[in-house]
């Protein structure tokens, strides 16, 4: 079996190395293509970076994953899938892992996360997917627990294998070590993510933004309540679809 390793942090992410490592550590075949930049928050754009008729592919060797094959693509994640699926870097993977990203996709960072774009993606063409993130917040921690990440993503992606095509199975893991971390629980998607843009000022000439964290009460039992609590979170997502809204549409004409 197959996996397309992948995520939003771009080809220089720990994250995106701990995840090839996992799938291979349990005998699945991997190839690696990931943006060749930062593309957080792109969601599923499928604009190529430079040249809208062509998309850069650079193939790279790289330490931590040696005997992989891996690309450096200069296209966000939801296009680096939809490429894999068309048969751009070999035969076309089986499933997709996407991350581990460094920081939570909760709640409604999932709107807008490319690391969740990237198995949305993956189902379109009948794929299951899995994208994991790390509880990680720059103001707060001091390092990354990568291992954690890895050592709580092998039973997922196990269960995976079996789980109906184009299932699609979002993790949060907490950023601490393994053993100070109480568990899974499946949870729902708070109404807010644990993330937020702010404007930090703005002149006639532009806007200054930064990402802080979101403090905002969160119902219990959602992915991001049991996330800041320490425990991992599994979600289910389904693709998109039509809301079971009655719609006036004889008045419309």
């Amino acid at each position: 079996m197959k996996f397309l390793i992948t995520n939003d942090d771009g080809i220089d992410s720990k994250g995106l190395y701990a995840l090839a490592q996992v799938v291979t550590e349990l005998g699945f075949e991997a190839v690696v293509a990931a943006p060749s930049k930062n593309m957080s928050g792109v969601s599923a754009s499928l604009m190529p970076f430079d040249d809208h008729d062509r998309v850069a592919v650079e193939e790279v060797e790289i330490q931590d994953l040696e005997g992989i094959q891996s690309f450096s693509v200069g296209a966000p994640p939801a296009l680096i899938v939809m490429l894999s699926m068309l048969g751009g870097f070999g035969e076309p993977p089986d499933m997709v892992a996407s991350g581990v990203n460094l920081g939570p996709n909760t709640g409604r960072s999932t709107l807008f996360s490319g690391t969740i774009a990237a198995v949305k993606t993956a189902a379109r063409f009948d794929r299951s997917g899995i994208a994991v993130s790390i509880n990680y917040h720059p103001s707060v921690d001091t390092c990354e627990h990568w291992e954690t990440a890895k050592e709580m993503t092998a039973q997922p992606i196990q269960w995976l294998t079996s789980a109906p095509k184009s299932t699609m199975l979002n993790l949060n893991i907490p950023n601490k070590p393994v053993k100070e971390v109480l568990g899974f629980r499946q949870a729902d998607l708070a109404h807010i993510g644990r993330v937020q843009t702010v404007i930090t000022s703005k002149d006639s000439t532009g806007i200054d933004i930064e990402l802080e964290p979101c403090n905002d009460p969160v119902h219990e039992g959602t992915d991001s309540a049991l996330l800041e609590k320490g425990y991992a979170t599994a979600t289910t997502l389904e693709p998109s679809k039509e809301a079971d809204v009655d719609l006036p549409t004889e008045k419309w004409e």
